[in-house]
């Protein structure tokens, strides 16, 4: 008999890849970082993902952030490698090398940045699935990627057992609906904008890939939890006041601006890897006015 794979829920958060200050990995503060969400209790761990700065990331450094990973969760709960390559054979590769270190599964990407028509799409998604063999979460974000995997497309690839889960971010909520009425309950539905997290539970999204968690684990979890148990009002109360933090997840400089909040809040820094430069100026101000002012009014938790 074949073995059941696990089904994912709750809150998994995209963590952020730390770097000292000679540009190497920071593995004691990623280790500080980590342990931070789970002890807040969330449900799973996603590495080396966009906010992850898988793009600046070197084959072993990879590797590298999801061993950290893996060290800090200790077997509680599901760490994901984040599979984004160019090319579909390195892609294989490194699911390859993930589930051999002992990753739970993967998040995988389209073979960025090239946009992919639908039947390269699809096989580009079977070939690096069966390569490493482990559950996946297919990651749609027509938006920031211009690949665009349709609900009709997830029909197609529900042939495949290891696709469990999706990790929805066409920015249309609409989305949850449509993928429950072709699909029923084949996947695993996570939200993966911040600011658009409670709809997507409201329409029957069981997961949330978070950002803002990073900064904030205790409240994000708060919302989900709150939610599953029907208490709604709660839950909206705690997003409301979140709103403004969420937002800065939907922004090309959402790494810059999640490690600033994370930093401001957390006592970590926001360095990060070249190209990109921790925000300065009126961007920080900005940052920092809506932190502050954020703490200010944090809500107690119930």
């Amino acid at each position: 008999m074949t073995k059941a794979l696990p089904r994912w829920r709750g809150v998994f958060p995209a963590v952020t890849t730390k770097f000292d200050k000679k540009d190497r990995l920071d593995r004691a503060e990623m280790l500080k970082s980590f342990t931070l969400q789970i002890e807040a209790g969330v449900d799973g761990l996603i590495v080396c993902g966009s906010l992850g700065e898988a793009s600046t990331l070197d084959f072993d450094e990879k590797l590298a952030v999801l061993a950290i990973a893996l060290e800090a969760a200790a077997g509680k709960l599901p760490v994901l490698l984040t599979i984004v390559e160019g090319a579909t054979r390195t892609a294989c590769r490194m699911a390859e090398a993930g589930a051999k270190a002992g990753a739970a599964g993967f998040m995988i990407l389209p073979g960025v940045p090239y946009k992919s028509l639908p039947h390269e799409t699809l096989a580009h998604y079977k070939t690096v699935a069966k390569a490493g063999g482990l559950p996946v979460m297919v990651y749609n974000n027509p938006v920031g990627y211009g690949v665009d995997i349709t609900p009709e497309m997830f029909v197609e690839l529900a042939e495949e057992p290891l696709f469990t889960a999706i990790k929805e971010s066409s920015d249309d909520v609409r989305r949850i609906t449509r993928l429950i009425n072709l699909t029923g309950d084949r996947y695993d539905l996570f939200t993966g904008v911040d600011n658009l997290a409670l709809e997507a539970h409201a329409m029957g999204a069981v997961g949330w890939v978070a950002g803002l968690v990073c900064a904030f684990p205790k409240e994000t979890v708060a919302i989900w939890r709150l939610a599953n148990a029907g208490r709604f009002e709660e839950a909206r109360a705690i997003y409301r006041w979140f709103e403004p933090l969420l937002t800065l997840d939907v922004s090309p400089q959402l790494v810059q601006n999640i490690k600033l909040v994370e930093a401001l809040v957390t006592g970590t820094n926001d360095r990060c890897r070249a190209p990109r430069i921790a925000l300065e100026g009126d961007a920080r101000k900005r940052v920092e006015t809506i932190v502050k002012h954020a703490l200010k009014s944090r809500p107690k938790l119930p």
